[in-house]
């Protein structure tokens, strides 16, 4: 309809009436597949068709339920089999040789885990899940830790750009040369953002490493999200830590 809509606003909604429905003994759902698209395709675009579609709903299984009864299943299995047909997405299939492998994985997972368990939620978690995993590891191939070509006298500075997390702090740690002989070391920080406590813990390692091969480190440019958890979790500056530290290693 060419209109924008509140995805927060409607995602509340339906979980609020989803758990109303539950502890009345209800079965819980979603409007999307069974009305909104329907209404669309039916040629219904303000809100008046939604609700009248809603107060109809209610009226049949309220009062008129002695009625409904004595529809044939066959006869709702039939209508359902059509709603699936119009609703359904054919150009997905097609489309399956053009979109990216990770996004045509987490497609058949979600549609696989549904159809065998038959529990919506269960295919919705594996395919968030999925995806989640995916999108981690594409952000993990943007970290970068670039050594400058000529080093300042005594000193070599090592820029990190990307995002340090779980993913990534690997990669991190094995962009440094700590066999290389120099007095100090100047970690810029400046294009790069720490997210969790594997990151701070890879950052110490590097930061311990170079000090015990006798090497100044400086750590600059260090945004005020990524010093606050750096702040918090990391140890490099705390003696009794790094001890701790080392004789966990």
């Amino acid at each position: 309809t060419d209109t924008q809509s509140d995805r927060n606003r409607e995602c509340k909604g339906q979980g609020i009436a989803n758990i109303g429905a539950g502890l009345m003994g209800g079965m819980a759902g979603c409007a999307m597949i069974g009305q909104s698209i329907i209404n669309i395709k039916s040629g219904g675009r303000g809100r008046l068709s939604t609700f009248v579609a809603g107060t109809l709903l209610i009226l049949m299984v309220v009062f008129m339920d002695e009625w409904i009864r004595q529809i044939p299943m066959a006869a709702l299995v039939a209508v359902m089999i059509m709603v699936s047909i119009g609703t359904f997405s054919w150009e997905s299939v097609r489309n399956l040789k053009k979109h990216p492998l990770s996004t045509n994985i987490v497609m058949i997972a979600t549609v696989a885990v549904v159809v065998a368990t038959h529990n919506l939620a269960l295919g919705v978690f594996v395919g968030v899940l999925l995806a989640s995993l995916f999108f981690a590891n594409k952000v993990a191939r943007f970290m970068l830790v670039k050594r400058d070509s000529e080093r300042h006298g005594e000193v070599r500075t090592y820029q990190v750009r990307g995002q340090v997390f779980f993913a990534s702090a690997e990669q991190f740690f094995a962009g440094f040369d700590f066999k290389e002989v120099v007095e100090k070391v100047v970690i810029d920080l400046t294009h790069a953002h720490f997210w969790d406590i594997t990151a701070v813990t890879a950052l110490d390692k590097v930061v311990i490493k170079f000090r015990r091969e006798g090497t100044e480190v400086e750590l600059i440019g260090l945004n005020e999200a990524s010093a606050t958890i750096v702040d918090r979790f990391g140890v490099h500056d705390k003696p009794e830590e790094v001890e701790k530290l080392l004789a966990g290693h």
